[in-house]
């Protein structure tokens, strides 16, 4: 069943998208260079030698300005920057290994950006091969990377696998050309099939691709062309994500800001999208994600071992993602740290033998409490209330989930809240109404992007 209009437009407004809780912008930035060494130091004793560690590294570089973007870059064809930044975060890595008491136990690599096949395959290889040797590989240990089909290589593609990754991710957002030449993504579909079935060729078990709805210039019609094209290739997963327009934040995309559909066109976009995924063979996943049905993420939502961090919904059942390079952010399970955006301000930091996060927030006994309502309420679409969170909402947020439920979004048993088949579409306006830290702010809301 379908959001009404009026609905649409009542929920359609800036809300996180809660791939943490507190989020960034209401980190209370309470944490020293000794707060962080010891909580890495706890966690790592409480979790990582029996749950491994999770690595995130964001690899900054891009060739040219794709105008959607929001993620943290560096447009350039200097491919002299590789080398030197590379080693900054080998540096990074360093200051954490003598920290574990032990060598850490990888349970997942995933490599970030925006572009990591800009650096050269050989850069990449002597890169990894030195962040393997010093750790211990577990054997359900996942990596992936996210690659840009019209400069992965298959050189790419056939070192990566030798060091064990076996998933890739492709932007391709949407197949339309007169959509791609708005957002300056332009990539033909035949670049993407070739870029497709070499992974698959060369033993990557699982091919991802992003895809975005709201774009400019998108119609149903422009829609119905790129599922087509996406029916052909069948990815394992898809991430069918909401366009974010945040032109105060990223000036470029006031260029198309005519040609963007309006919020009730956005969503019958979204509902498209959907109903094609689902009827070609996709199981929904959560908020924005679909998979095959015998992909792992699909059976890590059916048995309710599905996870969201960072970088959204994850089949890893670690508890410590540690971020390296410059803007990553590490969760720790206890406490958050987010590395400096400029770059050079990262390896300067780095490189004098200095951590190089600007914010963070050591999580109260309360935080991890409201963190995995949040979780559940996303992941499972379900959670457990515990009476002390209910005393702590305010006259505001338990008026809204009384209307929530009267508006048929939720349903609230007792102690347990669960989301209805609708309110998925709002999931990140019902995690709000938990959100004490936000409650309790006056953070502007346009920091975040709109709900749907």
């Amino acid at each position: 069943m379908k959001l009404s209009p009026e609905l649409i437009q009542k929920y359609n407004k800036p809300a996180p998208r809660y791939t943490s809780y507190p989020t960034v912008p209401l980190w209370d930035n309470n944490i020293s260079s000794e707060d962080w060494e010891n909580k890495v130091k706890e966690a790592f004793k409480l979790y990582g030698k029996s749950k491994g560690i999770t690595l995130y590294i964001h690899l900054p570089f891009c060739e040219s300005l794709c105008t959607y973007c929001g993620c943290n870059k560096r447009i350039t064809k200097n491919h002299e920057v590789e080398i030197p930044y590379l080693n900054s975060i080998l540096l990074e890595w360093k200051r954490y290994l003598e920290l574990f008491s032990e060598k850490p136990k990888l349970a997942g690599i995933h490599l970030g950006g925006g572009t990591p096949t800009f650096f050269k395959p050989s850069s990449l290889s002597f890169f990894l091969q030195e962040i393997l040797n010093s750790s211990e590989v577990m054997d359900d240990a996942e990596f992936s990377f996210e690659g840009h089909p019209n400069n992965t290589t298959l050189e790419h593609l056939e070192e990566l696998h030798k060091l064990g990754f076996d998933r890739v991710s492709y932007g391709i957002q949407d197949f339309d050309m007169k959509v791609q030449q708005a957002i300056h993504r332009i990539q033909p579909f035949e670049k993407v099939q070739e870029a497709t079935t070499i992974a698959r060729q060369t033993g990557y078990q699982s091919v991802n691709f992003d895809l975005i709805y709201g774009l400019p210039h998108q119609t149903l019609d422009t829609l119905y062309t790129t599922f087509e094209k996406v029916k052909m290739l069948r990815p394992d997963r898809i991430a069918f994500y909401s366009y974010a327009h945040l032109p105060s934040v990223f000036p470029a995309q006031k260029s198309y800001e005519s040609y963007l559909p309006n919020d009730n066109q956005k969503r019958e976009l979204y509902e498209f999208g959907k109903a094609n995924l689902i009827k070609i063979g996709y199981r929904e996943i959560g908020m924005d994600h679909f998979a095959l049905p015998n992909d792992p993420l699909y059976t890590a939502k059916t048995n309710d071992t599905l996870h969201r961090n960072f970088m959204g919904y994850t089949t890893s059942p670690s508890k410590i993602l540690i971020g390296l390079g410059a803007s990553s952010i590490s969760d720790i399970h206890l406490a958050y740290a987010q590395n400096e955006k400029n770059i050079e301000a990262y390896q300067g930091m780095i490189n004098n033998d200095s951590w190089a996060f600007q914010k963070g927030h050591l999580l109260s006994e309360k935080d991890i409490i409201v963190r995995e309502i949040i979780l559940d309420i996303i992941c499972q679409h379900q959670a457990e209330i515990p009476l002390d969170i209910w005393e702590s909402l305010n006259e505001k947020q338990i008026f809204n989930l009384k209307e929530m439920q009267w508006e048929g979004l939720l349903s609230i048993d007792k102690s347990k809240l669960k989301v209805n088949s609708q309110g998925i579409a709002v999931i990140r306006h019902i995690c709000m109404q938990f959100d004490l830290k936000l409650a309790e702010s006056k953070t502007q809301r346009q920091l975040f992007s709109k709900a749907i």
